[in-house]
């Protein structure tokens, strides 16, 4: 199943499933985690991040090919860093260039996989992981790379948590419908133009690895996002730089979930 999150055209906050033809089956949340049809087809008016996140979890260098363009070595453990929930914006809406960033523009983008935890995880074993999951969706790891680099302390979460800088969607898709997270063609195209095209089978750390390395000792409430990492081919590495640009639109396409677009002003 597709799950949508939207306003509907009389400006109400709905969920609805399999959306096509500018509508969706309206559902609800069940006490089970599931979603039960309300009979109604709302009119889709815009959409939102899929989820409301708990928190954004991000791994970095989770990619061997993008390690091996960024000339680093592979990491022995997960690279943690985190988004500022209000940075999340949802498929459609526009991501903006910010003030602070104008006069270097160096915001780029990165394709990823995004895990969203379903239920409270803690202490969870690598082979129990996938039943925390409540669905996969697309997500956009925008980043101003001047700001990452440079201008955080040697952290990076205040370059990666700008508004509207964490795109998600268009859906959740429910995982009985993948098989198998770490087998998804993932790719990310600016105007067209493919930039990033890649497997999630490159990934360093597998999404079962993810769950169970960051719920250790740790709470991952439901609704947690985990960003899964991106592939090679982002703007900052390229032979000249490819950075966005006000005008450009951004698409990441997952295997089985769909395309998350967004225009960039």
């Amino acid at each position: 199943m597709k799950i949508v999150r939207f306003i509907d055209s009389e400006g109400a906050v709905r969920l609805g499933a399999n959306p096509a033809d500018g509508r969706a089956d309206e559902v609800i949340e069940t006490e089970d985690g599931g979603y039960a049809p309300t009979g109604v087809q709302p009119l889709i008016s815009k959409f939102l991040s899929p989820v409301n996140p708990a928190a954004v979890l991000c791994i970095g260098l989770n990619y061997r090919r993008h390690a091996a363009e960024a000339g680093l070595d592979l990491p022995r453990y997960p690279v943690l860093f985190m988004k500022n929930p209000g940075s999340v914006t949802g498929h459609g809406q526009n991501i903006v260039l910010p003030e602070s960033c104008r006069e270097k523009q160096q915001v780029d983008f990165e394709a990823e996989l995004a895990v969203v935890i379903g239920r409270e995880a803690k202490n969870v074993p690598g082979q129990k992981a996938l039943d925390y999951v409540k669905g996969y969706t697309c997500g956009n790891d925008v980043s101003a790379r001047r700001w990452q680099k440079h201008a955080g302390g040697g952290q990076w979460i205040r370059g990666k948590s700008f508004d509207t800088f964490c795109p998600l969607g268009p859906v959740i898709i429910t995982p009985d419908e993948v098989a198998d997270p770490d087998s998804l063609s993932i790719s990310c195209s600016v105007n067209g133009q493919i930039m990033q095209k890649s497997n999630t089978s490159d990934m360093i750390f597998s999404v079962s690895d993810l769950i169970s390395y960051l719920s250790e000792d740790t709470t991952l409430l439901p609704g947690t996002v985990i960003l899964t990492g991106t592939p090679e081919g982002v703007g900052f590495v390229r032979n000249p730089p490819v950075f966005l640009k006000a005008g450009d639109r951004v698409a990441v396409e997952i295997e089985k979930i769909g395309t998350l677009e967004n225009p960039v002003v």
